[in-house]
């Protein structure tokens, strides 16, 4: 391995739902260079199993393979982010699943995974994730904005904002200054150190984008806003 390990805080506990053995074994490794413990990573090889585990004990954070047979990992997904909202959900699928995550983003996961990238690539995205992030790979990114209608470009031209949306005054100048660092990845407390507003100021600036585009996840804010004109694509 070539990246330093971290330390996780005292507490941090981390669910995999997976089924396959490999890529359990896989996440687990990744999940320690993140900075999790060992004994903080339990692994659940299906929506059930996984249940079963909530029932016992709080996670900080959930992967969940999204690829399963009769989209139990999107359903899993929803009901994770309606019962334990404290638990920050990455959605992890296999190239060419993009119906599947752009499912799992509306049903409120906070980013998704490739998991053909490399080691190194996504242990930086778990750490980010760890950090309070909201990971994504930008090819899948990119695949997603298409699935969505979005038109990507390369032109520095300024996109053009519809009238009937952003006149309308349904997000205020500091709720856009605080989407587009949320666009950049940023957590709520980074946002906070570099605007120099409160905690608890950009937290409220969030759950207020959140119920004016009705969202559940940082991600989907993001892309809502790009559908919408808010935010470059």
């Amino acid at each position: 391995m070539i990246w330093p390990q971290e330390t996780c805080a005292e507490g941090d506990e981390v669910l995999v739902v997976e089924r396959q053995v490999s890529a359990q074994v896989r996440l687990r490794q990744l999940l320690q260079h993140a900075g999790y413990k060992a004994s903080s990573v339990h692994v659940a090889d299906g929506a059930s199993d996984a249940m079963a585990c909530l029932a016992l004990r709080s996670f900080s954070l959930a992967l969940v393979e999204v690829g399963s047979p009769h989209g139990q990992g999107c359903q899993l997904v929803a009901w994770l982010t309606q019962r334990h909202p404290d638990t920050a959900v990455i959605a992890v699928f296999v190239d060419g699943g993009d119906d599947e995550a752009v499912q799992a983003l509306r049903a409120g996961a906070r980013g998704c995974l490739l998991k053909e990238r490399d080691d190194v690539e996504l242990a930086l995205a778990l750490r980010s994730a760890r950090r309070g992030g909201a990971p994504i790979d930008p090819f899948v990114a990119h695949r997603l904005l298409k699935g969505m209608n979005i038109p990507v470009t390369l032109s520095t031209e300024p996109v053009p904002v519809r009238e009937s949306e952003s006149s309308a005054g349904m997000l205020s100048s500091r709720e856009i200054d605080v989407l587009r660092l949320i666009a950049q990845g940023f957590s709520n407390r980074e946002i906070a150190e570099l605007t120099g507003l409160s905690h608890f100021t950009v937290e409220g600036y969030t759950k207020a984008i959140y119920r004016k585009l009705a969202v559940r996840s940082r991600t989907a804010a993001v892309f809502e806003a790009r559908s919408m004109g808010l935010l470059p694509p």
